[in-house]
C-alpha cells in the first residue's frame, strides 16, 4: 500500500484539477451521481467536462439489483453517454468470487435481483431459487422487492451448511425520500437466523477492487464515492486515492471522526472537485491552515478561527482532528467548530 495513504494526517493537495491528475473515475453512483431517480445537483454536467477532458470514467456500485446494462441506460438517459462495459458492480464480482469456488456449471441459490443472476450466468453459474435445489453456494444481492420467502430459502441452505456468498453489506442506501435499509440489513436477516457470516465481494472487501482494475484497466485511478465505510476504506484497501462528495451519507462530524481506513485523500462539496485544484493543508505552529482558516485541537477542543469557504475550514479540521486521533478515532467533539466555519 502506498505509505502516504497509510498514514494520512491530513488531507492531500493537488495543483492540477483531479480529471487532470487522474487518468479513470471510480464512481460510486448512489449518492454521488444519483439519488433513488434523480441526478444529483451538477453531476451530470461536472461527468461531462472530466470525460471530456480525457478522463475516463468508470461507475462503481454495490447496488447488485440491476444489470449493467440498465445501469447504462439510466445514466445515458441522464445525459451521461454510458456503455454496459462502463459500469461494475458487486454482482460481477461476487459471481467471480463464487465461480472460483464451485464447479463450472454449478447451481447457486440466489437471492437478490435481476443484476446478480445476469452476473452469475455470465459465470457460466446457474441461478436456482430453492434450498432445495441442491445448490452448492447462496448468494445474498440488493433487491427492493425481496420477501420474506426468498429470505428464508438463504437461511435454509446457510443451516445446511452450503458456502455463504453476499454482494456486498451496506446497511443502508440512498433513495429520493431518505436513507433506506441495504443489502446489509438483509444479511443481517440470514445470519440472525442461520448464524455464520458470509464471504463478501463487494466494497470494501478487496475482492470488488480487483474486478474493478480487471475491468477497466485503469493505471492511475481515483475513487469517488459518499461513504468511508465501502467507498474511501475500499480505496484504502486498494493502496489508491480517494475523493469523498459530501452528496451522501457522510456527514462532516463523521469525516473528523473518520479512523485511518476511512480518511480520503481529498474532499469536495459535489463532483464539480474533479474539475478544479485541491487546496494544500499546511502545518501552522500546533494547528493546521488551509485557505483563510486555522484549526488545532486546543484545550481538549476542536478551535477553528479565520473566514473564507467552509469547505477549507472541514479540510482544516480533519488535519487537526486526524493528527489528533494518530491511529484511531478523534473523540473531540466537533459541533462548535462546524458551526463556526458554517456546517
Amino acid at each position: 500500500m502506498n505509505e502516504q495513504v497509510r498514514g494520512r494526517g491530513r488531507p492531500d493537495g493537488c495543483r492540477r484539477a483531479l480529471s487532470e491528475a487522474y487518468d479513470t473515475a471510480l464512481l460510486d453512483l448512489d449518492g454521488v451521481v444519483y439519488a433513488g431517480g434523480r441526478a444529483i445537483d451538477h453531476a451530470v454536467a461536472s461527468l461531462t467536462a472530466a470525460r471530456d477532458g480525457g478522463m475516463h470514467l468508470a461507475y462503481v456500485t454495490n447496488n447488485a439489483a440491476r444489470t449493467p446494462r440498465t445501469v447504462a441506460d439510466q445514466l445515458s438517459g441522464f445525459g451521461l453517454p454510458t456503455t454496459p462495459e462502463d459500469v461494475i458492480t458487486s454482482a460481477q464480482a461476487v459471481a467471480r468470487l463464487i465461480a472460483e469456488q464451485v464447479p463450472a456449471g454449478s447451481r447457486v441459490l440466489a437471492v437478490g435481483g435481476e443484476g446478480l443472476r445476469v452476473a452469475l450466468r455470465e459465470r457460466g453459474l446457474v441461478p436456482v431459487d430453492s434450498a432445495d435445489d441442491d445448490p452448492a453456494a447462496v448468494v445474498q444481492g440488493y433487491d427492493p422487492t425481496l420477501d420474506w420467502a426468498r429470505l428464508a430459502e438463504a437461511a435454509y441452505a446457510v443451516q445446511r451448511g452450503v458456502p455463504w456468498f453476499a454482494s456486498n453489506t451496506d446497511l443502508t442506501i440512498p433513495k429520493e425520500r431518505g436513507i433506506a435499509p441495504g443489502n446489509g440489513a438483509l444479511v443481517e436477516v440470514v445470519r440472525i437466523a442461520a448464524g455464520g457470516a458470509p464471504q463478501v465481494a463487494g466494497k470494501p472487501q478487496p475482492p470488488m477492487h480487483r474486478e474493478t482494475v480487471l475491468r477497466t484497466g485503469a493505471r492511475r485511478p481515483l475513487v469517488v464515492g459518499d461513504r468511508l465505510d465501502t467507498d474511501i476504506e475500499g480505496a484504502w484497501n486498494g493502496g489508491v486515492d480517494s475523493l469523498l462528495v459530501l452528496t451522501g451519507v457522510t456527514t462532516p462530524a463523521e469525516l473528523l471522526a473518520a479512523p485511518p481506513a476511512h480518511r480520503p485523500s481529498y474532499v469536495d462539496a459535489d463532483l464539480r472537485g474533479l474539475l478544479r485544484p485541491q487546496p494544500e493543508v499546511t502545518a501552522d505552529g500546533a494547528g493546521f491552515a488551509c485557505g483563510g482558516w486555522r484549526a488545532e485541537v486546543a484545550g481538549g477542543e476542536l478551535v477553528v478561527d479565520g473566514e473564507g469557504e467552509p469547505l477549507d475550514g472541514l479540510r482544516a479540521l480533519c488535519a487537526a482532528a486526524w493528527t489528533e486521533a494518530g491511529g484511531g478515532s478523534c473523540p473531540v467533539d466537533p459541533a462548535k467548530a462546524l458551526h463556526r466555519i458554517g456546517m
